[in-house]
């Protein structure tokens, strides 16, 4: 690999590091499509290195989140250990059925998740979530309730940890992309208390996922060294961002994204 293919790396790696731990994604939203349309990587490279840079990126940003105390630590660990099972069957899955068909389910996912969050964002909901916002600033003990909230519903949190397991392997994306609206509009977790539970989780499934594409050997470690530089200092940028912006911008941020990779990756 040559140094500008390198540095190009760093800098896709900064920009899905950034960007991925503001929304709670990983990164590997950014990372892989752009292996397979800037570079043209072969997808199951592009898939088990880009699991590679979404469990770096995890650990740099939950490193972050942590000192800011917005993990809720009980939703996480159910969701992260039920994805266990899930990331080793994503990895096979890949294996068995890594085709043209691999970027057609990439794109349709990504293009239908950005269409369902902006239009979860428009202005028709912008009273609803002003409340909501009103209510949260006016209540103490945020963590507590977030706990409380989260344990009544927790029997659906295991088979949602384990489809998240088996989507992140198969993609290679991490899943966070999906987890976050999940939170937000199924177990009503605030937007960044999500976005931090999210990453938190990826640390843990990613983590299997990772073991079993070194057994697979579809990982490039030149592209995780470059990619890796670059999504460790985008991921410490991200957390210092997020505590600027408000959760609405965030789900906006990640919406255009979606939508946007998602036709590139149709017409690429």
């Amino acid at each position: 690999m040559d140094i500008t293919t390198g540095l190009l790396l760093l800098i896709i790696g900064l920009i899905a590091g950034c960007y991925g731990t503001i929304v709670g994604a990983g990164g590997g939203f950014i990372f892989v499509p752009a292996l397979l349309l800037i570079l043209h990587t072969d997808p199951a490279i592009a898939a088990g290195s880009g699991l590679v840079i979404v469990l770096i990126n995890s650990i740099s940003g939950m490193i972050g989140y942590a000192k800011q105390k917005k993990i809720v630590y009980k939703t996480g660990l159910t969701i992260g250990i039920s994805a266990l099972p899930g990331s080793v069957l994503g990895v096979w899955l890949l294996q068995v059925y890594s085709s043209n068909y691999f970027y057609v389910i990439f794109a349709s996912i990504l293009v239908g998740l950005g269409i369902f969050l902006f239009s979860k964002n428009t202005t028709i909901l912008r009273k609803r979530q002003q409340e909501s916002v009103t209510r949260a600033r006016t209540t103490d003990a945020v963590e507590p309730i977030v706990e409380k909230t989260t344990a009544i519903q927790s029997k659906w949190l295991i088979p949602l940890g384990f489809f998240m397991g088996i989507l992140s392997s198969y993609l290679g994306i991490g899943g966070g992309w999906l987890l976050v609206p999940i939170l937000i509009y199924t177990f009503r977790l605030s937007t960044h208390y999500a976005v931090a539970t999210s990453i938190f989780s990826l640390c843990l499934y990613t983590s299997v996922g990772v073991v079993s594409q070194l057994f697979y050997s579809s990982i490039d470690w030149m592209i995780v060294a470059w990619g890796g530089i670059g999504v460790i200092l985008g991921s410490q940028l991200g957390v210092l961002l997020s505590q600027k912006l408000p959760g609405k911008v965030i789900m906006q941020m990640l919406s255009i994204v979606l939508v946007v990779i998602g036709f590139r990756m149709y017409f690429g």
